[in-house]
């Protein structure tokens, strides 16, 4: 989404007619990408329950960054992962709405290893233990970080996708996103919902700093832009898809966990799916790799820039390695900073945007999690012989 949070916050919390100035709104397709800032914390409800407090929280974080030796993962790069060769590819799209993908632009990737799937609920269950880690979404905000709130405002949650109730014009994405309180990743849809028969699904309502502590506790690190996009291409060259295939459904086979039905009140679950599903539910690509396109969207290392594959090709020849740009523009949301996300998410559909292909790009500012955004680690072969902890990885 392109909103920052105080207007989601009214926008969800007030009456249709009481909201006054409606938040400008852009084109942008706002269904698969949700890119409200913290701010979304200030919902209007009264705070009940346990919310850590914000130096509980800290305790917390700094743990996690700073465990002991017995808390890390033996070998964890031989933990369900897969070397992805070294190798040059078309970095890019010529998809029409995909305007911040263009153009095509030659790119070099050393070899590294990737996590097979995306992070579940049970192995982020497993740092938790280890850590006493706390993610954002569990997190009260306090005075100091937001002094204009009022007090009542100030409680954990975050953003949800919620279904309207019919069919809704696609103007407007507060119709089907809002801010939930008590949503985080052990609750995915809100207090009342769990991980019961969840565990090997993705894990969600992860924040950019929470992948960064799961990474730094596992010795590993989150891909860049250009590692993610390599490695979901499966060497294939200039495919639409990640399966290569021109078609989206060949021979009939669904290739990836998307909307069906009619966006946004009616998934209709043709896929299995109405939601996240168990990791490795569908077909393998190129690299042995699953969930490269839907399911969620993944956070990569880089800042996000419109103008970020011009710069490359502008300046000629192959990029190596390339690591992102050194700060974040949005021009449709001047001011927020964010990360990129790719792979599209279960959300994902071509009646409003179609991401889950390997050039499509998403964003995300990096305090903000949702109910359909996770992640997966990578390593390079000479970070193996570094220390858990040492990945190297930091909020650049």
């Amino acid at each position: 989404m392109l909103l920052r949070i105080t207007a989601l916050v009214f926008a969800a919390l007030l009456p249709r007619g009481a909201q006054g100035e409606t938040p400008p709104m852009t084109d942008e397709k706002s269904c698969c990408t949700a890119t409200s800032s913290r701010a979304t914390l200030f919902a209007a409800a009264t705070l009940t329950g346990d919310v850590a407090s914000a130096n509980e929280v800290k305790g917390a974080a700094k743990e996690a960054l700073g465990a002991s030796a017995e808390t890390w993962p033996a070998k964890p790069w031989l933990d369900r992962m897969v070397w992805i060769p070294a190798g040059e590819f078309w970095m890019g799209s010529d998809e029409p709405e995909f305007g911040d993908a263009r153009p095509w632009h030659r790119v070099y990737m050393d070899g590294f290893w990737m996590d097979k799937t995306e992070v579940t609920n049970e192995q982020f269950e497993k740092f938790v233990q280890a850590t006493g880690y706390i993610t954002i979404a569990e997190r009260k905000p306090t005075k100091e970080e937001f002094p204009t709130a009022p007090e009542e405002s100030l409680v954990a949650g975050s953003v949800v996708f919620t279904p309207p109730n019919e069919a809704v014009p696609l103007d407007d994405y507060f119709r089907w996103w809002g801010y939930l309180k008590g949503a985080n990743w052990r609750h995915p849809t809100g207090p009342a919902s769990d991980l019961k028969d969840k565990e090997k699904h993705p894990v969600v309502h992860i924040a950019y700093g929470d992948a960064l502590a799961y990474c730094k506790w596992a010795g590993k690190r989150l891909p860049t832009e250009a590692e993610f996009e390599f490695a979901a291409r499966g060497g294939l060259e200039r495919e639409p898809y990640v399966w290569g295939s021109n078609e989206f459904k060949p021979a009939g086979k669904w290739m990836a966990n998307t909307f069906q039905g009619h966006f946004p009140d009616k998934n209709t679950g043709e896929d299995s799916f109405v939601g996240t599903a168990p990791v490795g539910s569908f077909p393998l690509n190129g690299y042995g790799l699953y969930d490269m396109a839907g399911n969620v969207w993944e956070w990569c290392s880089d800042w996000y820039r419109p103008d970020y594959y011009q710069t490359l090709a502008d300046a000629g020849g192959v990029a190596r390695n390339p690591q992102g740009p050194v700060d974040s523009v949005d021009p449709s949301e001047p001011g927020a900073k964010k990360r990129v996300h790719k792979g599209g998410s279960y959300l994902c559909t071509d009646q409003y945007c179609k991401r889950y292909m390997p050039g499509g790009r998403g964003k995300g500012e990096p305090d903000t999690g949702t109910n359909h955004v996770g992640f997966r680690t990578v390593i390079t072969q000479s970070e193996r012989g570094k220390e858990p902890g040492a990945s190297g990885q930091s909020g650049r």
